[in-house]
């Protein structure tokens, strides 16, 4: 699923703007990921003075930034025609770094050769404008509405969540994450492929869902469209959408997993350590005195997976650290 960033308000904004960028860099250009994972797991910085752990290089980045307002590693890489031509067509869904350096081009000659382009990549091109602009809460509410109604029609036993920023209360998202579940479908049971692709195919048939990237047993990536009620109302972009088909009793560790926020999770994960626990997207189990974790816990809510590691529950609302 989709890991953009919804925008932060923060007095460190600004640092944790070049970090990501510099991360980027990193992983896009260069394929350090090891430098890449340093710059991520610092960013967003909360309050600057309270990182206690922190590589040198990186303290020493912060500080010029702070004192100077700029960066000259990041104003030089921002100079550079093939770093940019490279990071902005990572954003192309589809299309990366090793495509760059096989067919030396931009975006607008991406156009003359889409016919090379495989379809996953034609997709991302045919969209890209739509898919560079963030999702308003108003309109991701009209859509978790028609989701959640259409699912209904299915069947009434699915259960479904909209995850990711939107959970957590965002202004807006980059893309619709929906994890989906079904009391037929457990973690002993076989995969039921027909699960997922029944609910694709309903989307399809109401002109809700308009391409499709991959379908797999349990995972959907494709693209969405809300239709217009009227002529006077104007015309919705197309919209990046993942499904993804979880477990009956591994669900509500999904949810809690895919809506973060990624430092949440980090924290409430070393709290459950603390508290002996390991927690995943999965389960949570109870780790013994040797060390092993043992059999999954059973989990119906959220609030179950607080209460086994005894921490205060928080609403979605308060998880974006």
């Amino acid at each position: 699923m989709s890991k953009r960033k919804a925008p932060q308000e923060s007095p460190n904004e600004g640092i944790t703007d070049f970090l990501t960028e510099l991360a980027n860099y990193e992983r896009n250009v260069n394929r350090a990921i090891h430098k890449y994972n340093a710059y991520s797991q610092c960013s967003p910085v909360t309050y600057y003075n309270n990182i206690i752990i922190i590589l040198s290089i990186i303290a020493k980045k912060i500080d010029e930034f702070l004192q100077t307002g700029t960066l000259k590693k990041l104003e030089k890489i921002r100079n550079d025609d093939t770093s940019s031509s490279i990071n902005f067509l990572t954003r192309v869904t589809g299309i990366g770094y090793v495509f760059y350096y096989i067919n030396t081009v931009v975006l607008l000659d991406l156009k003359k050769i889409e016919h090379k382009l495989n379809h996953h990549q034609q997709i991302g091109l045919k969209y890209f404008e739509e898919f560079e602009k963030r999702i308003p809460r108003s309109e991701m509410t009209k859509m978790e509405t028609l989701i959640l109604q259409e699912l209904e029609l299915v069947d009434t036993e699915y259960i479904g969540t909209i995850c990711g920023s939107y959970r957590r209360g965002a202004e807006s998202s980059g893309d619709i994450d929906i994890l989906l579940t079904h009391p037929n479908y457990t973690s002993v049971d076989e995969k039921q492929p027909k699960l997922l692709h029944a609910v694709v195919e309903h989307f399809e048939s109401i002109g809700f869902i308009t391409d499709t990237l991959s379908k797999g047993d349990t995972k959907y990536m494709g693209v969405c469209q809300l239709q217009q009620k009227d002529e006077d109302e104007e015309e919705y972009l197309h919209r990046r959408i993942d499904i993804r088909l979880i477990p009956k009793d591994q669900y509500y560790c999904g949810v809690l997993y895919f809506t973060g926020s990624d430092i949440f999770n980090k924290n409430m994960r070393t709290h459950a350590l603390e508290k002996g626990f390991t927690l995943n997207e999965y389960t949570i189990r109870p780790v013994g005195v040797t060390g092993m974790a043992g059999e999954p816990l059973m989990v119906d809510s959220e609030k179950d997976i607080f209460d086994y590691i005894q921490w205060k529950y928080r609403e979605p609302k308060e998880r974006s650290e």
